[in-house]
């Protein structure tokens, strides 16, 4: 019998070795599902997800709406930052890991990033549906978490601080979900976006639709930072890809080279022989 110090406690995950391999796994079951005898090829990649996150599988109400918000935010394309880190990495030569571990770091901030997303559940699960309280809370000046890891926010989110109007594949994002869900989130928020914004003073960001979808799919805000970093990586990996094939020479930010300034000149070397 295993002691508790060699036990890894999960409600996740059981597994039956194999007779002949005590260190392969024969059976392995997913909230007690077996995942190579009853998932494999039953059930959507969704799914699955929705079952690893929540233990029970999505309604098919559930699966279409985390499908469709799946397809909403998977590439947030060039303009956005994480993104670009990733084609900045991508493009320097960076090995895969580098280039998706650059797009988690800048992808998982409260600027349009994860955690955003994050707060801007907690938002939902303080105020609800009433519009009072959302109106009261978007004119109050954004406070400080407790902890010291983030700075206060400096926008309300869910919101784009840099925006004009909200942009169409907000809206679009928004009206497709809202008809979709089972929740009571997504159309409210399609039927009082203007009110919202108006309160704000700043447009809807993809990042709120993101946080009213993840809230009716019944996640909490730590496992829906957690699916949006998930959610938009294979943006990044696509366009990470695209860049390092075409080289440094086609990027437009590196194919004229860096231009040294007050260059110091050669650098001795401890052979004598000077060096760049």
């Amino acid at each position: 019998m295993s002691s508790d110090k060699e036990t890894i406690r999960t409600r996740i995950w059981d597994e039956v070795p194999e007779p002949d391999n005590p260190f392969a796994a024969a059976s392995c079951y997913c909230a007690g599902f077996d995942v190579y005898g009853d998932l494999l090829g039953k059930i959507s990649w969704v799914e699955y997800l929705y079952l690893l996150f929540k233990l029970e599988p999505p309604s098919a109400g559930q699966a279409g709406l985390l499908e469709g918000l799946a397809v909403a935010i998977a590439n947030p394309g060039p303009r956005d930052h994480s993104v670009r880190a990733a084609m900045n990495a991508g493009v320097g030569g960076s090995s895969h890991a580098a280039c998706l571990a650059a797009t988690l770091a800048v992808g998982a901030g409260q600027a349009g990033g994860a955690h955003e997303v994050a707060l801007a559940m907690d938002v939902w699960r303080a105020c609800g549906r009433d519009l009072n309280t959302w109106t009261g809370h978007l004119s109050r000046t954004p406070e400080a978490e407790q902890a010291d890891v983030w700075p206060p926010a400096e926008h309300p989110p869910g919101f784009d601080p840099r925006g004009v109007s909200c942009a169409t594949p907000v809206r679009r994002s928004l009206e497709y979900l809202s008809v979709r869900s089972d929740g009571d989130n997504l159309p409210w928020l399609q039927q009082h976006r203007g009110e919202l914004e108006r309160a704000a003073g700043l447009p809807l960001a993809m990042t709120g639709v993101t946080a009213a979808a993840l809230v009716d799919l019944g996640f909490d805000a730590p496992q829906g930072e957690m699916l949006c970093l998930l959610l938009r990586l294979p943006g990044a990996a696509a366009h990470a890809l695209e860049q390092q094939g075409y080289g440094y020479k086609k990027y437009p930010f590196f194919k004229d080279g860096l231009d040294l300034i007050n260059d110091p000149g050669p650098v001795p070397r401890g052979d004598g022989r000077a060096s760049r």
